[in-house]
């Protein structure tokens, strides 16, 4: 991920953890594959991001699960498109790694918005991964939402 990156952030209605994150995504992936399109992710809005070439450099988009950031993944493309009534829309086209991140505390918001780089949580691998918390402990700190 370029520490520059503009990212967007986005709540994950209707997902009750990280898990059922994947889970959701992992049906709809097969589902793309047996309509014959390929394995292609992607999540469908309304609007359009304008800042388009800023989020397909190295930007994510970090998914709100409960109140809290959970996890981020990567932006590959983004896709315009028109429905039956002429009405634009987009597919954000989505890496499958799901990335976990630091819970990070986030009201409901409607839509999705842009999420600066500097106020993006960390990736939790990269937390712990800095030998200064014992995995058990590091672990009992996630449950409780405090790491």
């Amino acid at each position: 991920m370029n520490s520059d990156s503009l990212h967007l952030i986005k709540l994950a209605v209707g997902i009750e953890n990280a898990g059922h994150l994947a889970t959701v995504q992992e049906r709809r992936l097969a589902e793309s594959l047996a309509a014959g399109h390929g394995a292609r992710l992607f999540h469908v809005t309304r609007n359009v991001p304008r800042r388009a070439a800023e989020l397909l450099d190295g930007g994510s988009i970090y998914w709100v699960i409960k109140g809290r950031i959970r996890v981020r993944q990567r932006l590959l493309d983004i896709e315009n498109d028109t429905d039956d009534e002429g009405r634009r829309y987009c597919r954000l086209m989505l890496d499958p790694e799901r990335v976990a991140t630091r819970p990070w505390p986030h009201r409901a918001i409607q839509g999705w918005r842009y999420l600066p780089a500097e106020t993006a949580p960390p990736d939790l691998a990269r937390l712990e991964g800095d030998g200064r918390l014992p995995p058990e402990l590091a672990a009992e700190l996630r449950d409780l939402g405090l790491l």
